[in-house]
């Protein structure tokens, strides 16, 4: 897992994961992918219209139909390969080397599947091309990201800036745990402060676990700021995010009983929704 994995489109978003990208690579030293993935679109040529042939269409109309379609897909093809340069163009000035251009044609989610064993963080916009305006349109992509790859992933908004600080949503639970070491392990997130946050819920013994947590990050060189919450669990997190001005948030992915676990956690969604700051998503 040696790859950083950045989904470049046409949306306003791509800068924005082009440089998270830049960012996630100088601080692991690993090596940016970027990834841009021509997805299927409806055609409109002789494919769409040949049985319309008996009603007198005309077999040179329709062939000038497809010749369309054909220009239309050399065009996407160009465009991504343009874009993909001004990426990699973009990661040389800001020093980072080590990188690799791929171009697909299919799904995104089939593109990240196929490369995921590369892969060590993926990052990619809030919003996709032709949704900058609606995450709802996104949100079905999004989440089944999530519930396909095992990378963490970056989700970034229109605008990214260096974080200078993070938030860890801790629920005490063995996941949470999980997700501590990978902060541990990691130098993504060395020397920024770390602000270890959890809602009041049932988990048996969270208050002890909260307080070991603390203790282990801090063992390990972070600057922690903990607070325990009482409330709902969204409203509580998303207000302590913006009253402290948090500028990246490390969120799990699934709700934990056995009937919600085949759906994204309600939360989690709701805090990718509302954010206007960049996301680590773990599963």
């Amino acid at each position: 897992m040696q790859k950083i994995i950045a989904c470049i489109d046409g949306s306003a978003m791509a800068q924005s994961v082009c440089d998270a990208a830049i960012w996630a690579s100088r601080k692991l030293e690993k090596t940016v992918l970027f990834l841009h993935t021509i997805e299927k679109e409806q055609q409109h040529g002789a494919d769409d219209l040949s049985g319309a042939i008996g009603l007198g269409a005309s077999a040179a109309l329709l062939e000038e139909m497809a010749a369309l379609d054909q220009k239309r897909a050399e065009l996407a093809l160009q465009l991504g390969k343009n874009m993909l340069s001004a990426a990699a163009e973009r990661a040389g000035e800001y020093g980072v080397s080590a990188v690799e251009q791929k171009q697909r044609h299919g799904d995104l989610l089939e593109s990240l599947t196929d490369l995921e064993e590369e892969a060590r963080l993926v990052v990619l916009g809030r919003s996709g091309e032709g949704h900058q305006g609606s995450f709802s349109a996104l949100g079905s992509h999004v989440e089944q990201l999530i519930r396909q790859l095992h990378t963490p992933l970056l989700i970034v908004p229109k605008h990214f800036s260096t974080p200078k600080n993070f938030m860890l949503a801790y629920d005490g639970r063995d996941t949470a745990d999980k997700a501590v070491q990978r902060i541990i392990r990691s130098d993504l997130l060395k020397g920024l402060p770390c602000h270890l946050v959890t809602v009041r819920n049932k988990v048996d013994d969270q208050m002890g676990r909260f307080e070991r947590t603390k203790a282990l990050l801090e063992s390990e060189g972070f600057v922690v700021t903990a607070r325990y919450l009482e409330g709902d669990i969204y409203d509580s997190l998303l207000g302590y995010k913006q009253q402290h001005d948090i500028d990246l948030m490390l969120i799990g992915a699934f709700a934990h009983s056995k009937i919600r676990q085949f759906f994204l956690g309600s939360n989690t969604l709701r805090m990718i929704e509302s954010a206007t700051k960049p996301m680590i998503v773990l599963r």
